[in-house]
């Protein structure tokens, strides 16, 4: 096993800090009350005729600002840059809306032709159907249910009521000029009317964007200039960049769709096409909805079923290529949003302002997540909807080993094993959480059994992280590591300031031991493992194998180094007790002692100074230090004479003289 294979960052090193820094850690929240809640739910409800637009408005504001800026950089005046940009995306939404109106009209005219497809198909069904299909059932059931309905409504009068004749009846339509053309024409009031209110509502969006900014600032952020500015810097930046990534995603996924259903024969292509640019803005039902109608038109174009196959797949091949190829490429998750809440803020828009909340879901929920992620009033938003993980790393594996899921625990594992090493996920993530389990011990809040639990979980996951010990043992230089693509923090190979280079524990046989208990049993099976992949031989025992009256039966004579690790800083006594017994079992045996610590406060001068106090070769606070204890070639430290208390004896006279004069 070549040595600079092992080259590792010092624990002191920013890049190892970011282990568990990846997730922030969040100060206790206030959550609104419910009426604060329920009032604003309740007016965004009833006043969504005055807050959709202005909604519409600002998200358009927000993709527009780019353009603009873009624009006034190439050195055109403000006006013009904002007139320009306004008019020219508005042209593009009606060219969009005239084409789209266009199709659907030819479509409706083509209805008919396809009819006899249709048909031909229904009768293809029941026929390769066995006799009392569901399709056959289900006729029969309508039939029968109309058969009654007209029953009910036929039944014969009494017959001493005299029968009347029907009176006919002649409708005349007299409908002025001026009402047929209001009846064509008010239909397209109300939407050419809020199109018009939201450009007007854009344009000065984005003429007084700067006075809008300050505003804002002076009223809800003044007292911190810096969060307020960086809350709508992340905003505009985040949703500006969703809007702008999400149409160049839906353009390269319409393009192909068009093409496709031109070349297969399907009716209308462009049409198609563009409902599915326009449609994929919707959240996870919108490609579903795009795709259903071309499939039904091939349904009824073609008397065979060949056209809906290959429709079928035409959509289905391009939404996996834009789902795990484009999407990743542009923009992957920048959105800041899990999954889970575009679902719940789809229904949730969805139910407040109808269709167009649905589209306009996923951009409104990102304001809102920035909003908590800047403003600790609605922290509580950033929490619900965000994706990044609100428990630290170690915080999340003692919560998993709590509940006695070594599974899920080895899973968070493996996601950090793909960019760190063993060691440091050892020294930041695990060795931390089994401290927090200690912690909960002292304080009496943890019982027996929970901390066998917990130590069985620890161990179980030391144990399912054997195969990536054993990959990470057989790396056997850089190169190896760069080409599996598992390892992308270079630094970590040697190339950084504050680098350490492992020892190679070849021909070393160390003992781990755990101190006092379980837990301390699980750290060391973990420094164990870390030792196994530096080559040496390794060998473990329990806490109870440390008693006074079972260490004299501990096979040392193979052994190199002992090595015992406490989880409880408090345990300097009994660690001092330890060497001294392990020293006079073998006094050749070098006994180093790890006192477990998730920071690096400890200092090496007050290691030494530890060690020098309970005897020890060697005092680590990490596992770092540790592994570089126990593979050291030092020769042991000679075990101290045990001071002794000297008592002085007076002669017998001089003990009796006072006692006689006092007499």
């Amino acid at each position: 096993m070549a040595a600079n294979r092992r080259n590792g960052m010092h624990p002191s090193d920013p890049g190892l800090v970011g282990i568990v820094s990846t997730s922030r850690v969040l100060p206790r929240m206030s959550l609104p009350t419910v009426a604060t809640v329920v009032a604003a739910v309740a007016a965004l409800y009833f006043g969504r005729e005055i807050f959709l637009p202005i909604a519409i408005a600002l998200l358009l504001t927000f993709a527009l600002a780019p353009m603009v800026s873009a624009l006034k950089r190439v050195g055109i005046p403000r006006l013009p840059a904002v007139i320009a940009s306004v008019m020219g995306a508005f042209t593009v939404l009606a060219l969009f809306s005239f084409i789209v109106a266009t199709q659907v009209g030819e479509l409706a005219q083509n209805i008919p032709l396809y009819q006899s497809n249709i048909v031909t198909k229904i009768r293809s069904l029941k026929e390769t159907g066995v006799s009392g299909g569901i399709v056959a059932r289900l006729s029969r059931v309508i039939e029968r249910v109309g058969e009654e309905l007209d029953r009910q409504e036929t039944s014969q009068p009494a017959a001493d009521q005299p029968r009347r004749e029907p009176v006919p009846v002649e409708i005349i339509a007299r409908e002025r000029p001026l009402q047929v053309l209001q009846n064509l024409i008010g239909p397209l009031i109300s939407p050419l009317a809020s199109a018009g209110l939201i450009m007007v509502v854009v344009i000065f969006m984005l003429l007084e964007r700067e006075d809008l900014r300050d505003r804002f600032i002076r009223l809800v952020g003044y007292g911190d200039l810096h969060r307020t500015t960086e809350a709508l810097q992340d905003a505009g930046k985040r949703v500006g960049r969703y809007l702008l990534m999400q149409l160049v995603v839906n353009i390269l996924y319409a393009i192909p769709i068009t093409v496709g259903l031109w070349v297969l024969g399907i009716p209308n292509a462009l049409l198609w096409g563009l409902l599915a640019l326009a449609l994929r803005f919707v959240p996870y039902i919108g490609p579903i909805i795009g795709a259903l109608l071309p499939l039904f038109l091939a349904l009824a174009v073609a008397p065979g079923w060949s056209l809906v196959l290959w429709t079928a797949g035409l959509f289905v091949a391009m939404e996996m290529i834009t789902g795990n190829v484009v999407e990743p490429w542009l923009y992957g998750s920048r959105t800041g949003l899990s999954p889970l809440a575009i679902i719940v803020a789809a229904i949730f828009w969805t139910w407040l302002w109808g269709p167009l909340g649905l589209v306009l879901s996923t951009p409104l929920t990102v304001c809102l997540v920035v909003l908590g992620r800047h403003v600790p009033q609605f922290e509580f938003l950033d929490v619900l909807f965000g994706n990044e993980p609100v428990l630290e790393p170690h915080a999340r594996l003692y919560q998993r080993l709590l509940a006695g899921d070594p599974e899920e625990a080895t899973d968070h594992a493996e996601e950090i094993l793909e960019e760190k090493y063993l060691f440091e996920f050892y020294d930041k993530v695990a060795i931390p959480a089994l401290l927090l389990g200690e912690q909960d011990r002292v304080r009496g809040v943890m019982g027996d059994e929970q901390r066998r639990q917990v130590a069985a979980s620890a161990q179980t996951l030391v144990a399912n992280l054997d195969d990536s010990a054993q990959e990470e043992a057989e790396e056997e230089d850089p190169a190896a590591a760069e080409e599996t693509g598992s390892r992308k923090d270079k630094e970590a190979l040697g190339e950084g300031e504050g680098d350490i280079e492992l020892p190679d524990g070849t021909d070393m046989a160390v003992l781990c031991a755990g101190g006092r208990g379980e837990l301390d049993d699980a750290a060391a099976a973990m420094l164990a493992q870390v030792l196994e992949v530096q080559g040496a031989t390794i060998s473990k025992v329990s806490f109870a194998d440390m008693d006074p009256a079972s260490i004299r039966r501990l096979e040392l004579d193979a052994v190199d180094t002992v090595v015992v690790g406490f989880l409880n800083r408090d345990s300097v006594k009994h660690a001092r007790f330890l060497v001294r017994r392990l020293k006079r079992v073998k006094r050749a045996l070098r006994v180093g002692i790890v006192f477990w610590s998730a920071t690096d406060g400890d200092n090496k001068e007050t290691a030494a100074k530890l060690a020098n106090d309970i005897n020890a070769d060697f005092v680590a606070h990490g596992m770092v230090d540790a592994v570089l204890g126990a593979l050291s070639s030092d020769p042991p430290v000679a075990l101290k004479a045990a001071a002794r208390r000297r008592i002085r004896r007076r002669p017998p006279a001089a003990k009796k003289a006072p006692l006689a004069a006092a007499k």
